[in-house]
């Protein structure tokens, strides 16, 4: 219990420290856009209501998950063919590198003209951001499993399908988690920036909205909401971590003890 409650004093530290001294610092502001911390707060009560959270973060939260889950799924199966297969990486790698160059923001008008304005062009956005540090990863994470455990899987006629589910896949886990946990920080960056480019509906369009009408303490209240929710869905991804590689943190904490 102690060290529960140690660990979660460790972690509010610096949150509360931090809030503190914005409350003390912008306290007497009167620079119209940095206002009070407390009037940021009070305009976040006001503004942030179920109904207004149902209208502009769930539809943002439904397209992040959409696009974020297209590109795992297909960064790693892309990842375990390139990674496995030298003619297939020689093939893909000039293509691959060419699309990695080009910033996903500078796709919003381009796709526009395709997708219109709609949730289809946001998810692709999302999706083909979140797409290459996932892909680089699991490239890398399969590349480098053990030669010696492939042969022996071979020896034991151990199917591809086999080799691929019980060896490739958890020697690499490691790696494509590294790359999804990028992938994650990404895909919100671009959930935003998406959502600024001729939105109806959604956080970032409720941000932007805010600053062109100037009321700043809303548009506040807005980033300290995405803040919130960066940091939530951060921390989920760590309890699913946890579950998922349970072996691995569990060797790493074996070869600590000793």
């Amino acid at each position: 219990m102690i060290g529960l409650l140690r660990r979660v004093a460790v972690t509010l530290a610096l949150p509360v420290l931090l809030i503190a001294a914005w409350w003390w610092l912008s306290e007497g502001s009167t620079n119209t856009f940095l206002p009070p911390l407390r009037r940021i707060l009070a305009a976040f009560a006001d503004v942030w209501t179920l109904e207004r959270i149902a209208v502009d973060v769930l539809p943002s939260l439904v397209r992040l998950a959409v696009g974020y889950l297209l590109a795992a799924v297909v960064a790693i199966g892309a990842g375990v063919l390139i990674g496995r297969s030298r003619l297939v990486r020689g093939i893909a790698e000039p293509g691959l590198e060419f699309a990695r160059a080009i910033p996903p923001p500078v796709l919003v008008p381009i796709l526009m003209l395709f997708a219109g304005i709609g949730d289809t062009m946001k998810i692709i956005v999302i999706a083909f951001g979140a797409f290459w540090p996932i892909l680089l990863n699991t490239v890398e994470g399969v590349r480098a499993v053990d030669p010696v455990l492939l042969d022996t899987a071979r020896s034991y006629r151990f199917g591809g399908f086999g080799r691929l589910r019980n060896l490739i896949l958890p020697a690499a886990g490691p790696q494509i988690v590294t790359g999804l946990r990028q992938a994650l920080s990404i895909a919100i960056i671009l959930m935003v920036i998406s959502e600024m480019f001729a939105a109806r509906e959604g956080l970032g369009f409720a941000i932007i909205q805010f600053q062109r009408t100037f009321a700043i303490p809303e548009m506040w209240s807005g980033t300290i909401l995405l803040g919130l929710l960066g940091f939530a869905l951060a921390k989920l991804f760590q309890i699913i971590e946890r579950r998922v590689l349970f072996w691995y943190f569990g060797m790493r904490a074996a070869a600590r003890d000793t």
